[in-house]
């Protein structure tokens, strides 16, 4: 039988054939380590008595508390910058963005390598083919002492997504309904190993990264698009890089893009997947647009679109945090920032920001809160009673304006109407 894409990365990189079951030692081509595991990072360093074998290939990025919010964490970040000068590891600082944004912006990320991140949604690493994952801070401090990791390689669950996405639909409602078809545990420490068909090939790098950046949610080990279309214009893709034809899967699950509609996220799980019908006109109170599952530029160019001679409603905050440097300079640079500020909404440091409730938005008790983060669990954002709706970049910024969740086609329904009322 042949191979699934996660077999062969692990086979290539193991210097022999290996299937899933197996353990494995290999070779890491880069680690990752975020602001908020740095400290404990460096402990286990410490007690394991070792410094990085490969310096070039740890990057620090500080992005989950930045700027920092207090006195302690601005202390934690000092350590960052000072360890990473005494070690020789690059350190992306303040500003520079969310990690994985960050590593594939400075191809750090690559189709065919293995990136370890100390943070679950390192898996978005697999937008572009390469095998992401998340890890704690002992096993990140292992890979970055020896070079090296151990693994089980994992069964795969094949997705395969076909036709093209309506105007009205977009990655993020594609990939929470791969969640809500996969359920929270249905690829427990699987490869969920996504194919494009039938158009689905036309889906660019960011749609891609949103994809495997949610895999996670339903327990994924990694998350991997098998490469076509813009990843094969954008990088030098290995020859053996992608399944084979009679490859072993544990489940195979079919989407039809062209058949789906606006989904959210209703809270405490992500997997309690709905479409935004079920819930339409529930009042928010904030709307958070953002995240490295949907901070990019197109993200941003569709809530640009929703809020173009609209304005945000009156008791709403609408918050912006662009997923990167590049990415707000960018937004700078074509205008999408002059619209959404004109629209009344409020932008922040490139990072995380709100989404993991440390600060720049952190939700009161009982406030509804719109975002395009990748998670809603209970107290994620704040006070545990706050509910937070997971939708799309257009999705959250209609609901922005509205003052209530809905759809683009919705407000555009309603102002249609009014004008044929005032008329």
């Amino acid at each position: 039988m042949g191979l699934t894409l996660a077999e062969k990365i692990l086979s290539q990189r193991a210097g022999r054939e290996v299937r899933s079951g197996e353990l494995v030692v290999v070779e890491v081509d880069q680690v990752m380590v975020v602001d908020s595991i740095a400290g404990s990072f460096f402990k286990r360093l410490e007690q394991l008595g070792a410094t990085p074998r490969y310096p070039e290939k740890v990057a620090i990025v500080i992005d989950h508390v930045a700027p920092a919010a207090n006195v302690e964490v601005a202390k934690a970040q000092k350590e960052i910058r000072e360890w990473g000068q005494r070690y020789g590891c690059p350190v992306f600082d303040v500003g520079r963005g969310i990690c994985h944004q960050v590593l594939v912006e400075e191809r750090l990320a690559l189709p065919g390598g293995i990136v370890l991140g100390s943070d679950s949604h390192s898996t978005t690493y697999g937008g572009v083919a390469c095998f992401g994952s998340g890890m704690g801070a002992t096993d990140i401090a292992l890979a970055a002492a020896s070079g090296r990791t151990w693994l089980r390689v994992p069964e795969s669950v094949k997705v395969t997504f076909r036709g093209r996405l309506n105007p009205a639909v977009s990655a993020k409602d594609a990939a929470l309904e791969m969640v809500r078809v996969l359920t929270a545990d249905g690829a427990t420490y699987m490869s969920v190993e996504i194919h494009l068909a039938d158009g689905a090939e036309s889906l660019t790098r960011s749609q891609r990264l949103t994809l495997a950046n949610l895999t996670v949610e339903a327990g994924a080990k990694c998350g991997l698009v098998v490469p076509s279309g813009e990843i094969l214009e954008l990088y030098d893709v290995p020859g053996w890089l992608y399944p084979d034809p009679d490859a072993t899967y544990v489940r195979e699950v079919e989407i039809d893009l062209s058949a789906l509609t606006p989904r959210v996220s209703v809270p405490f799980y992500v997997d309690n997947v709905h479409t935004v019908d079920s819930v339409m006109g529930k009042k928010v109170d904030q709307v958070f647009v953002g995240t490295c599952t949907n901070g990019r530029l197109d993200d941003l160019h569709e809530v640009a679109e929703v809020l173009r001679g609209r304005r945000v409603a009156p008791g709403v905050r609408m918050l912006v945090i662009p997923a990167s440097s590049q990415v707000l300079e960018e937004a700078t640079q074509d205008g999408t920032l002059l619209t959404l500020l004109q629209a009344g909404a409020t932008l922040g440091t490139p990072g995380c920001g709100p989404c993991m409730g440390r600060h720049q938005g952190v939700l009161a008790p009982g406030e509804v809160c719109v975002s395009t983060s990748n998670r809603n669990f209970k107290g994620r954002m704040g006070a545990a009673d706050a509910e937070i709706y997971l939708a799309s970049p257009r999705v959250a910024a209609a609901s922005a304006v509205a003052g209530f969740i809905t759809t683009p086609e919705e407000l555009n329904a309603q102002d249609a109407r009014r004008k044929t009322q005032d008329a």
